[in-house]
């Protein structure tokens, strides 16, 4: 009974606003105003709701942690800035340090902050991601541009030399750029840096870190994080449209 009645009182309200828009050249002035007040106010809300709808029902959905993962891969990770909405999903003339969210920061030595982030939705059949991060710059005069990205505490634990850890980043961009990423892990007071170029002419750009070779402190591993290096970024603009880890036994030889 409750939606035969919704559904009857739905088409009065569309009836009436069907015949306001009709007559709206022979409403008086008096009358217009009132009119017009109300057709905004029903706007909002239904731009509100129709926002939180289509979060909802477009693909891929917010909060997303699908993707695929190597044979033996015992933990995993979609960084939530590809996973979630952000509480600003734009910044522009960013400065020299600017943190996105909880676990993502941008740096540069640009002086001239000619660069916008803006997070975008993702919409496309083959998207996996619910969000993808724009870097659109200018002029670019700085010697680096690079994102860092914190992974969890989860990363660490267990993380031994016999493990490889994995990044897929699919990048897209308006020009040809270099794309290097840097692993960063943290046991007691030393850091181990592992540094590769990311193959950004492929659909999805992969790269493994292999940690047998580092002079690591299993038992005090304490953080790890990511950097994502942008080459000459001047006069272009890149989209990191997904961007995962995953960790695995590295295959004995």
């Amino acid at each position: 009974m409750g939606r035969v009645l919704d559904r009857h009182i739905h088409r009065r309200i569309l009836a009436r606003w069907s015949r306001v828009a009709q007559n709206v050249d022979r409403v008086p002035l008096s009358d217009l105003r009132q009119r017009r007040d109300e057709a905004r106010q029903l706007r909002a809300h239904l731009d509100k709701m129709i926002q939180k709808a289509d979060g909802r029902l477009v693909r891929p959905l917010i909060g997303s942690t699908r993707f695929s993962t190597p044979l033996g891969t015992d933990w995993s990770w979609r960084p939530d800035l590809w996973r979630e909405p952000l509480s600003r999903a734009g910044m522009a003339s960013v400065g020299r340090k600017a943190q996105l969210d909880s676990q993502v920061t941008s740096f540069h030595d640009c002086p001239l902050a000619e660069i916008a982030l803006r997070q975008v939705r993702n919409r496309r059949d083959r998207d996996l991601a619910p969000f993808s991060l724009s870097v659109e710059t200018l002029g670019f005069v700085g010697s680096f541009l690079s994102l860092s990205i914190e992974l969890p505490p989860t990363a660490a634990q267990g993380l031994t030399r016999q493990h490889m850890l994995r990044l897929d980043c699919i990048v897209e961009s308006e020009r040809p750029l270099n794309v290097f990423t840097r692993l960063n892990i943290q046991h007691g007071p030393n850091t181990e840096e592992v540094l590769r170029e990311l193959e950004t002419d492929s659909p999805v750009g992969s790269v493994d870190f292999d940690l047998a070779h580092l002079t690591l402190n299993e038992r005090r591993i304490e953080k790890l994080w990511l950097d994502v290096i942008l080459d000459k970024p001047a006069m272009n603009k890149v989209v990191l449209r997904d961007l995962t880890l995953c960790r695995h036994h590295r295959a004995d030889l």
